[in-house]
């Protein structure tokens, strides 16, 4: 295996102490111009890279920042939101040659013990915030320990408002957009599949549906919403709970594109014409909405470049910037072939 060049290899090969190479590579002065551009031209030739450990534990940045999920591994194989907003950060700290730590663990303990870590080990120069929870202790954590971070989302509504930075969707517009349109194809009786509970976009989302709702004069046993784990089993076995209910509902709204298509799949298995008897709606697009039949109507949204701006204020943090909200692009409808008006005798 091939030893890492170090040092005392680039001293050696340059005719020059050490030291001189310490002080050329770290912009120390010390070396004259001429000595320095040699020392670096050598380092180049011999493939030599910084050890970002040695710097962390010498008080140096590690050049790394990490991003932890605490969700099931099972409900990510197949949905891409998370792959696409990892594009988006990922395209973000490559041009600043800065890697990401990614890891999985079990749930939000398990999250919170893991930062413990990365700050005793400076691991990370400061960590991404995903699924904010209604009762979040994780931003509080990460100011004890002076862990610089953005949350991925805004923070929920059972802490106060957070010093730590955020970058916000507007989840309650969307729910509004999504209900408009369902509202004005005739729709009185819909159903939201939505995802995990105790998340603070699950928590907007319903807490929108509920007011857009009553703001049409529809109550709670005409709109509701029933929660899943964001896999298409969940979201197949909601469909066919609320499809046999004696009223069921003419249209379905799913919190993302895989349970969607897996509802879209119960409604052909059991004969249920889409759009005809029933209209479906899928909060993320992908692929998936456009190449099934019929193509589901599905919120439109930049998820990448909502990674890119996480990772762009994270590297404000970073530099100095003082914790802020930053609003992403609204997401907007796409209607298609899954939504049209209901039959007249299922509304009344």
């Amino acid at each position: 295996m091939a030893r890492r060049p170090t040092i005392k290899d680039i001293a050696r090969q340059a005719g020059v102490s050490e030291s001189a190479v310490s002080f050329a590579l770290n912009d120390r002065p010390g070396v004259s111009q001429d000595t320095r551009a040699r020392i670096r031209r050598v380092a180049e030739e011999l493939g030599w890279q910084p050890n970002s450990a040695a710097r962390a534990l010498s008080g140096e940045r590690s050049g790394a920042v990490g991003l932890v999920l605490a969700r099931p591994a099972y409900t990510l194989g197949v949905e891409s939101f998370f792959l696409q907003l990892v594009s988006g950060i990922q395209e973000v700290l490559s041009a600043s040659r800065i890697a990401l730590l990614f890891q999985l663990v079990d749930d939000i303990d398990a999250e919170c013990a893991l930062y413990r870590r990365w700050w005793a080990e400076r691991r990370v120069d400061g960590v991404l915030v995903v699924d904010p929870r209604t009762h979040d202790p994780r931003p509080v954590l990460l100011e004890q320990l002076a862990l610089p971070a953005v949350t991925v989302g805004e923070a929920g509504p059972g802490r106060p408002a957070a010093t730590v930075s955020s970058v916000a969707a507007d989840d309650a517009g969307a729910m509004a957009e999504v209900l408009d349109h369902l509202y004005g194809l005739g729709h009185r009786r819909i159903v939201h599949v939505a995802g995990l509970p105790g998340l603070a976009h699950t928590a907007r989302r319903m807490e929108s549906l509920h007011t857009e709702a009553a703001r049409r004069g529809l109550g709670p046993d005409q709109v509701r919403s029933v929660v899943t784990d964001y896999s298409d089993a969940e979201g197949a076995a909601a469909t066919r709970r609320v499809l046999a209910e004696p009223a069921p509902p003419t249209a379905l709204i799913y919190d993302n594109d895989v349970m969607a298509v897996a509802g879209s799949a119960v409604a052909a298995e059991l004969g249920i014409p889409v759009p005809g008897w029933l209209s479906i709606v899928a909060w993320d697009d992908s692929a998936l909405c456009r190449v099934t039949h019929p193509r589901l109507t599905a919120l439109v949204r930049d998820t990448a470049g909502f990674g890119r701006l996480a990772a762009q204020e994270l590297l404000a943090v970073l530099a100095g910037s003082p914790p802020r909200v930053r609003e992403s692009e609204r997401p907007r409808l796409e209607p298609r072939e899954s939504t049209g008006a209901p039959p007249a005798h299922t509304e009344s």
